[in-house]
């Protein structure tokens, strides 16, 4: 069963949330959060699976409610997706440097978010479709960003390489027929690119990859 919390200052919203999630039979929306710092309190005490955020909220903003729940060890399973109502929203790429796992506009199909969820609380991150990938190229070219992490050089050249695509917003299959290797071995490569820079999923590697300019904005896929 994959356990959600909902976060949203629009009960409206989170009462459409609660009866979509609600009516499948792994989903299970075990709380509801009006503001961040109640999300942060509940986040603490439920352990859910996925925290669906809203970015935009009066008292405790889903940025800072996001950075508290990423910065804490205790809480590294939880998986968050930032609800915004604008795709291309300058608050989203920074809360995906802080390792959310991607974002999705409220206006999203049904089908879409129950994906979503199931997609998040597996693992992976939302990289597609490519407009997140085109958010992180456009803000990152414009966001503070800090230097490089030192374990940048610990990578090997097929992890960098690896790490490029993740960026183009390749899949696992994706890599491994451009690198003509197994899926399996994409897979391991990625696992260890996201171990050595403590990466929480897939974005925050991709957050990374522009950061460092690995990834540069224009590139083609």
């Amino acid at each position: 069963m994959i356990r959600v919390l909902l976060v949203d200052d629009q009960a409206l919203v989170r009462g459409g949330f609660r009866a979509l999630l609600d009516a499948e039979a792994d989903i299970e929306v075990v709380g509801e959060a009006a503001e961040g710092g109640e999300a942060v309190q509940l986040a603490e005490s439920l352990r859910p699976d996925v925290v669906l955020m809203d970015i935009r909220m009066p008292g405790v903003d889903g940025l800072t409610a996001a950075r508290q729940i990423t910065s804490d060890p205790a809480l590294t399973d939880v998986r968050i997706v930032i609800l915004t109502t604008f795709d291309l929203d300058e608050y989203v790429f920074e809360a995906l440097q802080l390792g959310a796992s991607g974002f999705l506009v409220k206006d999203t199909r049904p089908a879409e978010l129950v994906e979503a969820v199931r997609v998040v609380a597996g693992g992976d991150a939302l990289l597609s479709p490519g407009v997140t990938r085109r958010l992180i190229e456009q803000f990152a070219q414009h966001a503070r960003t800090p230097p490089p992490s030192p374990a940048f050089d610990d990578l090997t050249d097929r992890e960098r390489e690896v790490v490029r695509l993740v960026a183009q917003g390749l899949s696992n299959q994706q890599i491994a027929d451009r690198l003509v290797v197994s899926p399996w071995t994409a897979k391991t490569h990625v696992n260890r690119a996201m171990a050595k820079l403590n990466a929480r999923d897939r974005a925050q590697l991709v957050v990374f990859a522009y950061e460092s300019g690995l990834a540069r904005a224009g590139w083609e896929s």
